[in-house]
């Protein structure tokens, strides 16, 4: 019996060591999901901010390359594009991989931010649903998109109903009690 004990213990312990390392191999994949090259997390912050260097030309340029899979040849296109190092191109076509961005223009420095301006038409028609129980409502315009519609969304949740509400009358072609309704219906 004394005979068996060693090895046993032996036994024992080379499991606890694989299972600890397998631990350690785990923990460390999943530290690295959602980072970049680096380790530095690559946030959706990061890519639209990396996205804003690049005039249209540019951002279709290295998104081509990523699409390709041409890493460093985007990593080189980006810094002949915005004149960065090599390590914070590298992050920021990290970032912009993990969190694909639409081109936008820059907005002039003395544009007005706020919502106040006339509504832009875009060339295709956005359709944002609501619903709550078994009442449904639509809003489709050609003046909508995902940042317009998103700056609603949180007005709404911030307690701003009617500002919401017209909003949503001046970026579609509805009336103010039907976005009054609409509105009611988000579930913020």
């Amino acid at each position: 019996m004394e005979a068996l004990l060693i090895p046993l213990a032996i036994l024992v312990l080379a499991a606890v060591v694989v299972i600890l390392v397998a631990r350690a191999l785990g923990r460390r994949r999943n530290a690295g999901v959602d980072s970049g090259p680096t380790g530095a997390p690559s946030s959706p912050e990061a890519a639209r901010a990396a996205a804003q260097g690049l005039d249209q030309n540019q951002h279709r340029q290295v998104y081509a390359l990523i699409a390709r899979g041409q890493a460093v040849a985007a990593i080189q296109a980006y810094r002949e594009a915005t004149g960065t190092g090599l390590r914070a191109a590298r992050d920021a076509v990290a970032a912009l991989a993990a969190h694909p961005q639409p081109f936008r223009e820059a907005a002039p420095a003395d544009a007005p931010t706020e919502d106040s301006e006339a509504p832009q038409h875009f060339p295709y028609r956005y359709r944002a649903i609501a619903s709550r129980g078994e009442v449904t409502r639509e809003v489709s315009s050609t003046m909508l998109n995902d940042e317009i519609y998103g700056r609603i969304r949180r007005q709404a949740a911030e307690g701003d109903v009617e500002g919401a509400a017209a909003a949503l009358c001046r970026h579609s072609d509805i009336t103010l009690d039907e976005a009054r309704e609409f509105i009611a219906l988000l579930d913020d």
